[in-house]
């Protein structure tokens, strides 16, 4: 034993960091500390806590395009992963392809050297175009590439100080056991000498392949390919984790390129008859079908597996580590079936739902929203049990502060508000969809409309706000929306009796499944990859969570903002008692608010005045911290702390207060250090404001008014799905307008565009024609 562990730390260059050299002599009783082996994760999520994986890696994952030599760039990406994966203290190991086509690179080049010499002695110059190359047989193709192969990983793991070792392997080595029990014995050992074994068939001595017959059962999987190689060995090693990577996104319900194939998020042993099996891939000799059933296989034995591409440019240089961390990449396969649907069935039914829900007429879409404010008053004391449960359950974990308690918190009151802003909704409903928005007669009987349609399928992340499901919904039903609601955990219990109530309303007119509650473990992140289900995100919380789901969200557009830093400008010519009312109610009417004041702007000449006394003294009287911007600092001697950073929303009963010189300056201070949130001018010189109105573009710019006032419900909207400050669609509060697009709808008469050119009959018209006009006047008019 220890003249084994000598020989593998010879290997180990002179210049190894310590940490490895007291890895690689550690105390061999030291095993893996991940969950005891014998069945798999049931949940994504649990991937985290693989501490044995092994990585198989395709031939199409290795090779090149031509199928002659390695693709370099990827086997670096996936190494490093490996390596980064084994440095957190997990244990690896990798099954390769590739001996095969590095080998028909290597024996190629010497084939087309060696008939080059020969034609250059015999006819006395070289004649390279009669050549011709002949049949390469694969074992010895193998038998030439293994060595390269090895020698190449061997470079590349240690650019990250991590050893290495080669094991070959045949069938035989699994069917003898002698030879069974050597193999545990040799892999057990380097992974406790933090050795990372790259394993692979011996392809120069094993049989031509037979069709896969016999995986069948635990004991008995033949190794005819890395698939079943790295199946067998997974279960043979305990392993947590097998990540099989290969040229495709994971398994399909049918062929991937055709029209109905969906990739499969999730496997699980009963589903095998739901699929139809394409071509395998264009090197190699397994399939999608040799993968899934060595899969299965390895999966009865105890062992999670992922399929996934390791081809992919834009994934493969976090693949592996993504599906460590519980993302949702490939397929991952599961032997337990979870109670509720999956977040693509539920996202598919909304927008088959959604789409009954827009071709309703308006009365019956305002009737279902006016029935779901009755249920709100109705059903109250079940809604206010549910919200206590949660309240309870948030102040024994002891984990939320106060704002967010206040905002889990439901009342009556709450309840009460919410009933009238969802009949405000319910009125808007009756011209939303389908409203005409201009109408033109491009020529004679050829006339063209721009009419208000639904977006489609909106997905609204909320946290502790269980107050946000009606809102949410009541607009949604009035565009048209479908829509899917993922809240926060702690207010699961008044999610769940909310959304039971709103889709009780949606019965009456046979759209129940419109609005989607995702109560699955699917992250937020996952989420935001279904790009080709969901339409819009809109999230509805911090700032930290608006901003990572702007991240995460790769190719869906997000509406919200990431920050509320709200300023306040109180210029030389403000009224002492608006000032007092708008500042008091700017920061401390609901401070946690993403309309709360933030930052404090006085005019220079206001200092050392009553008034800025007033200010001072409310704002301490409501119990205030103020942080001294730098200019405000300067003029005094004992200044309150000085501000860590001018682009700070605290969210609390905190504010910055600054100074500055002028209107303009104020201008020029909110453009470098606002977030195009809410901002205001408290001044009697109307033409002071209107500069500042005119020359500001945040999304809210008010005028003698408190920033509280960007708010859908004060607006008139009824309510709001959120606060905008983007620069396209809506802007500011969004209510029904900003969850409508638009399309064009085109009658003719025949018409051809031939009809318009220089040889044609028929000239543009291009009239503008009032929208209130019925079209069926404008016809007969002509």
């Amino acid at each position: 034993m220890l003249l084994r562990r000598l020989t593998l730390c010879s290997r180990i260059p002179l210049d190894y960091p310590r940490h490895v050299c007291r890895l690689l002599t550690r105390p061999l009783t030291q095993v893996s500390q991940g969950r005891a082996h014998g069945s798999s994760f049931a949940h994504r999520g649990e991937l985290r806590r693989a501490k044995r994986i092994v990585v198989k890696l395709g031939s199409a994952v290795v090779t090149r395009g031509d199928e002659c030599g390695l693709a370099l760039g990827r086997l670096a990406s996936i190494v490093e992963q490996v390596a980064m994966l084994q440095n957190q203290d997990r244990e690896m190991m990798i099954v390769t392809s590739g001996a095969v086509a590095f080998g028909k690179q290597r024996l190629r080049h010497e084939i087309l050297l060696s008939q080059s010499v020969r034609q250059a002695l015999h006819s006395g110059h070289n004649q390279l175009k009669d050549m011709s190359m002949p049949v390469l047989e694969a074992r010895a193709c193998a038998a030439a590439g293994q060595s390269g192969l090895m020698a190449l990983y061997e470079a590349m793991f240690t650019q990250y100080s991590t050893c290495t070792a080669q094991v070959l392997v045949t069938n035989l080595d699994f069917h003898d056991d002698q030879k069974r029990q050597n193999l545990n014995s040799t892999l057990q050992e380097l992974l406790r000498m933090n050795i990372v074994p790259i394993i692979n068939t011996n392809d120069a001595v094993v049989p031509p392949p037979e069709p896969n017959s016999d995986l069948l059962g635990v004991n008995v999987i033949s190794i005819k390919d890395n698939d079943s190689l790295a199946a067998r060995l997974a279960v043979e090693m305990k392993a947590d984790l097998l990540i099989a990577l290969s040229d495709v996104e994971g398994l399909y319900n049918s062929p991937p390129g055709t029209d109905d194939a969906k990739l499969i998020d999730i496997f699980y042993p009963g589903d095998q008859q739901s699929i139809t099996y394409g071509t395998k891939s264009r090197v190699g000799i397994g399939g999608m079908e040799a993968k899934v059933k060595a899969a299965l296989w390895a999966l009865q034995g105890g062992t999670s597996v992922v399929i996934a591409n390791g081809t992919h440019p834009k994934v493969t240089g976090h693949v592996i580590t993504d599906i460590v961390e519980g993302k949702k990449v490939g397929t991952f396969f599961s032997e337990i079936k979870p109670a509720g649907p999956t977040v693509e069935h539920q996202t598919e039914v909304a927008r088959n739902s959604g789409r009954t829900l827009a071709s309703l007429h308006p009365d019956q879409r305002s009737e279902i929203i006016c029935h779901l404010a009755e249920l709100l008053t109705e059903r109250k004391e079940e809604i206010l049990a549910a919200n206590k449960m949660d309240i309870d359950l948030a102040v024994n974990a002891g984990h939320l502060p106060p704002a967010m308690l206040k905002r889990l918190s439901l009342s009556p009151a709450k309840l009460n508000n919410l009933a009238i802003g969802l009949r405000q909704i319910a009125v808007a409903a009756q011209d939303s969809v389908g409203r005409v928005l201009r109408r033109t007669r491009v020529a004679h009987n050829l006339e063209l409309e721009q009419i208000a349609v639904p977006i489609g399928v909106l997905l609204v992340i909320f946290e502790a706000r269980p107050d946000c499901l009606p809102q949410v919904s009541a607009l949604a039903i009035a565009s048209g929306n479908a829509l899917l609601l993922k809240g926060g955990k702690e207010a699961a219990n008044t999610n769940r009796v909310l959304h039971q109530l709103t889709q009780e309303a949606l019965s009456m007119h046979g759209v129940r499944e419109a609005v989607q509650l995702v109560s699955t473990r699917e992250e937020v992140e996952d989420l935001c990859r279904l790009d080709k289900m969901i339409d819009l995100i809109i999230p509805r919380g911090s700032s930290q969570l608006v901003r990572n789901i702007q991240r995460a969200a790769k190719g869906i557009p997000v509406l919200g903002h990431s920050e509320g830093i709200c300023h306040v400008y109180v210029d030389a010519e403000a009224s002492v008692d608006k000032v007092i009312k708008i500042v008091r109610d700017s920061k401390c009417d609901y401070p946690a608010a993403c309309n709360a004041m933030e930052t404090l702007l006085i005019h220079r000449d206001i200092l050392r005045t009553p008034l800025f006394d007033q200010i001072i003294d409310m704002l301490r009287t409501e119990r205030v911290k103020i942080h001294a911007g730098p200019q405000f600092a300067s003029f005094l001697t004992f200044s309150p702390s000085a501000v860590k950073s001018m682009r700070t929303e605290y969210g609390d009963l905190e504010c910055c207060i600054e100074v500055v010189d002028s209107m303009q300056e104020a201008v020029d201070h909110i453009h470098k250090y606002g977030s195009s949130h809410t901002d205001v001018i408290i001044t009697e010189n109307e033409n002071t404001a209107e500069q500042f109105l005119q020359q500001l573009d945040s999304a809210c710019v008010f005028w003698n008014a408190s920033s509280r006032f960007a708010d859908g419900y004060r607006f008139g909207l009824g309510a709001e799905v959120g606060i905008s400050t983007a620069r396209i669609h809506a802007r500011g509060p969004v209510g029904l307008e900003g969850l409508l697009t638009t399309k064009w709808v085109l009658r003719g008469a025949g018409h051809t565009a031939a009809d318009f050119s220089e040889q044609g009959t028929m000239k543009y018209l291009h009239e503008n024609l009032p929208v209130e006009q019925p079209l069926a006047v404008q016809r007969d008019s002509n």
